[in-house]
């Protein structure tokens, strides 16, 4: 078993990911963001995103109802039905959801983001949340019938709230539901860079037990994604691959181990 990661940058290369994905026999799941495309849509519509920093260093954007509505409209609505139909144009009968689906991806609201304002400490309250568990037996059904989920967010809270959340964390309960021995993650960068702005300062080889000292080196939506990484680990991934979503061939490149490989 397969979770493949789609990140949701303009560059990312989603024809050459699907096509790729059509020529592989072992089974996989899609886990797609849309940040790019929620950020024009908020542009467009007059209402701008808000990114938290919490005390901790790692970075989130405020969801209120209009963010909600706004990443609807994006992640649910049109980059997932576009891939949705790139699957389909390429023989891969796709079926895409929310987390909100069947209560595919339930989670618990987060009671508060502590974050600095000037010099002050202060709780931020908002729609999101953390993933905790997965309706498994929907899964399943859908993959033992032939089937491809395309999963986005948002995910369902425990008062049937629709509710934003990371990608990154809705794969770390799908890989512990499904069991999947490989998560491929396609960002807008080679893989892990040493220097964020060398694009040659590329690590080929990351061991599991660097993984928290290479966390605390980066900083931004990376050092959040080292966080996600990290416990995927701890709950028994065996190997993960950061890898280039806007090379010709990303899944093949990924498997080729042209990225990051962390084991």
């Amino acid at each position: 078993m397969i979770i493949v990661k789609i990140g949701g940058g303009k560059q990312i290369n989603l024809e050459g990911i699907i096509a790729d994905l059509a020529g592989i026999d072992e089974r996989y799941v899609i886990v797609h963001g849309a940040n790019a495309l929620r950020d024009k849509l908020a542009e467009d519509l007059g209402q701008p995103k808000q990114v938290l920093t919490s005390v901790k260093g790692y970075t989130s954007v405020y969801s209120d109802e209009k963010l909600l509505d706004v990443m609807m409209m994006a992640y649910a609505g049109l980059r997932n039905k576009r891939i949705i139909e790139l699957c389909q144009q390429q023989g891969i009968n796709a079926v895409g959801l929310t987390g909100l689906d069947g209560k595919i991806v339930r989670g618990k609201r987060n009671k508060g983001i502590r974050v600095y304002q000037g010099k002050k400490l202060k709780i931020v309250r908002d729609f999101s949340g953390k993933p905790q568990s997965v309706n498994a037996p929907l899964l399943h059904l859908l993959l033992d019938n032939g089937y491809v989920p395309v999963l986005t967010v948002p995910i369902i809270d425990e008062h049937n709230a629709a509710i934003n959340t990371e990608n990154d964390d809705v794969v770390r309960v799908l890989q512990k539901a499904l069991g999947a021995e490989t998560v491929i993650n396609l960002i807008e960068a080679a893989g892990f860079l040493d220097n964020k702005d060398d694009a040659a300062s590329l690590i080929k080889n990351i061991p599991a037990s660097d993984l928290a000292a290479r966390e605390n080196q980066v900083e931004g939506r990376m050092k959040r994604k080292m966080l996600a990484v990290r416990k995927l680990f701890e709950q028994g991934a065996s190997r993960i691959i950061i890898s280039d979503g806007r090379s010709d061939h990303p899944i093949a490149d990924a498997l080729a181990g042209k990225g990051t490989v962390i084991a």
